[in-house]
């Protein structure tokens, strides 16, 4: 004959921790170089879609014009003017030949803009010809 056991969990009374010694509230983070906050450099499709919008605006043209000229989708295109969606190049040279720019003249645009931004920004020994190498022309990444 079997005896029959009970399925009992056996409970094992936990010993209360102990205090933990005060801890030393912690220092708040320091920005880099002595103080100054951290500088993001602009995106590509910022700069774009700004000088795609102030373009339009200058124009006094609506969103909805440019883009059934552009034949591109009104949401879209507000998407691209606010920095929301990476265009392709069909699309940005559409937006522009909308505005009547080529599409090296807004990549032109752009880049100025990013020249003025990145020399506003850089600190000492940052900036342009600050590595040796000098460029005097657009350079597009992919």
């Amino acid at each position: 004959m079997t005896s029959y056991v009970p399925n009992e969990a056996r409970v094992v009374p936990m010993r209360p921790r102990a205090p933990r010694p005060q801890a030393r509230p912690a220092a708040p983070p320091t920005a880099p170089e002595q103080g100054r906050p951290a500088v993001r450099e602009p995106l590509w499709r910022d700069l774009v879609g700004d000088i795609l919008r102030r373009e339009r605006l200058a124009q006094e043209r609506t969103l909805k014009e440019v883009a059934e000229t552009a034949r591109i989708s009104m949401p879209y295109l507000s998407e691209v003017e606010r920095g929301r969606k990476e265009a392709s190049s069909e699309v940005l040279a559409a937006a522009a030949g909308a505005l009547g720019l080529g599409l090296g003249a807004l990549l032109a645009r752009a880049q100025e803009e990013l020249v003025r931004l990145a020399s506003r920004h850089a600190g000492p020994g940052r900036g342009p010809g600050a590595s040796g190498a000098r460029y005097d022309g657009m350079c597009l990444a992919a």
